[in-house]
This record gives structure tokens, sequence and C-alpha cells, in this order.
């Protein structure tokens, strides 16, 4: 099993063996950092790609934004905001290293990731689309599993089956190591901010973050609030219990945890049909 966990390390650390996020998203980073960019450099950036255009212009003329015929990328990015922008190009990227054959947990993660949003939302917390954007990538890890490792990926479906347990156990049983950290070594290694890397790495433990504890709270129920949904599939179909801590530090209590249950389930058509779309682009590109 220790032989396991370094197995799984060493391909971590090895970067040439991993996924690569788009130079577009490194660009796009690039350039909203820079005092010195304008509006019209992203958006030509956004423009050269067409699959990414189009989806900012579904984007900020669907009835969620509220805007009316929306026809160039420059006002779709002033409309929105850039950080929108940017999740939006991250979780296209997202769905083209997730593969077809993993739709389900894509479709769980881009739940997590509406919840999240959502909730922060609810709470009026900063950095909203960031929160939303750990919530997509907090279960990137297992998707590395997947990739690297198919075998021991349908031992752990399998194990998970037999023994009705977590999925997240199973991986503790079967390798010696669960994917949030797999997901926060990956994170890391694009060199993502540590708002979310800690998101990614300790959604199960929210104890264990130590400078983005709300944050890694909000993702943790967020992940809990769409499993109880039903929508997608992380693997398993246990629904665990809210930690104690995520309650206490989000001040959540039972009636405005029923209105955000509410607003996610209406949420969720919206991220359904959005995944759909997801799909028949990439069919498109391929």
């Amino acid at each position: 099993m220790g032989d396991k966990r370094q197995e799984i390390l060493s391909i971590i650390k090895d970067t040439r063996s991993l996924p690569i996020l788009p130079g577009i998203i490194t660009k796009l980073n690039a350039l909203a950092q820079s005092s010195k960019s304008s509006i019209q450099e992203m958006a030509r950036l956004v423009s050269s790609d067409q699959v990414l255009s189009a989806r900012v212009l579904r984007l900020v003329n669907s009835p969620s934004y509220g805007f009316y015929r929306v026809s160039t990328i420059s006002n779709a990015m002033i409309l929105l905001g850039i950080d929108v922008v940017k999740c939006l190009a991250l979780s296209t990227s997202i769905f083209e290293i997730m593969e077809q054959n993993i739709m389900g947990l894509w479709e769980h993660s881009l739940g997590t990731g509406v919840a999240a949003n959502v909730i922060a939302c609810r709470l009026k917390l900063a950095e909203t689309e960031e929160i939303s954007t750990a919530g997509l990538l907090h279960d990137i890890g297992k998707v590395i599993i997947k990739l690297k490792f198919q075998e021991d990926y349908d031992q752990l479906l399998k194990l998970v089956e037999e023994k009705d347990i977590y999925y997240n156990k199973a991986e503790l049983e079967l390798l010696g190591i669960d994917h949030s950290d797999v997901g926060g070594w990956l994170a890391n290694s694009w060199y993502l901010p540590e708002k979310l890397v800690e998101p990614i790495m300790f959604h199960h433990d929210v104890s264990k973050a130590k400078n983005h504890q709300v944050k890694t709270a909000v993702v943790h129920l967020a992940d809990v609030l769409v499993k109880a949904s039903g929508f997608g599939f992380s693997g398993d179909d246990l629904v665990p219990q809210i930690q104690p801590l995520a309650w206490q530090l989000l001040n959540m209590n039972e009636p405005l945890l029923a209105e955000i249950v509410e607003e996610i389930e209406d949420r969720l058509i919206d991220a359904k049909n959005f995944s759909m779309e997801l799909q028949e682009g990439n069919e498109t590109r391929t």
C-alpha cells in the first residue's frame, strides 16, 4: 500500500505525465493580473477560442444574468467580469481532461461548483467565483487516479459496491491515499492559488484547512448537498453528514439551508443543460 501511495506521488511530481491546462488559461490569468492589460486584450484572447467564445456569449445572454442581445466578447467580459470568464475557461478545460467516460463525475463536479456559488452568494461571501471554481475542482484527484491507474479505479468502484462504503474510504483502503490529497498535489503542480488548493485538499475534513476554512466549508457543504440531490455520480451513492465545524463556520441554520437547497435544485437544471452543451461541443471538436 505504501508503494502505491509513493507511485501516485511520483506521478504527480512528474508534471510531464499530468494533464496540462490549455495555454489560454495561463495567458488569461497573466493578463488579468497585469494592471497594464485591457478588456480588449483579454477579449481578443478569448475570441481566439471559438468554443469558449460561444459559451461566454451563451452565458451572458442567459436568463440567469438578465442581459439581452450581447453580441461582443468585450461587452460580455465587462458585464460578466473577468473572474466569471476565467472560471468558464477552466470549467471547459476540466471537462476535456475528465473525458466523456467519467461523465457522472463531471456532472457531480459541475453541480458542486454551482452549489458552492449559491451558498457563497447567499452568505454574501467575497470571491464567489473562486469558491465556485474550487467546487468544480474538488474531485479532480479522482480524475488522475482514473487516468493513470485504470485497474485500481475499477477495483475502487468494485470495493465501494461490495462493502457499501464511501469512495474515499475505499481509496484509503486500497491505495493508502485518497483523491483529496491527490487533487491538492495536482493543484499545486498547476500553480493554483492556495484559496483553491485548500478546499480541494480538505473538503472531506474542514478542520485541516488553515487559511481558507470558510471556503473549504462551502465546498464541503456543496459536495454534500449535490450528493443528496442525486445529481451526477461521484463514485458512491452514500451521502455524508455535514460536518459540525462547517455548519458553525457558515452560521448555518435549518431555514437558511432549506432556502439554499431549493435554489440549488433550480440551478442544477441549468447545470444539466450546460453539461449537455459541453458534451456536444466536445463532440464537435473531435
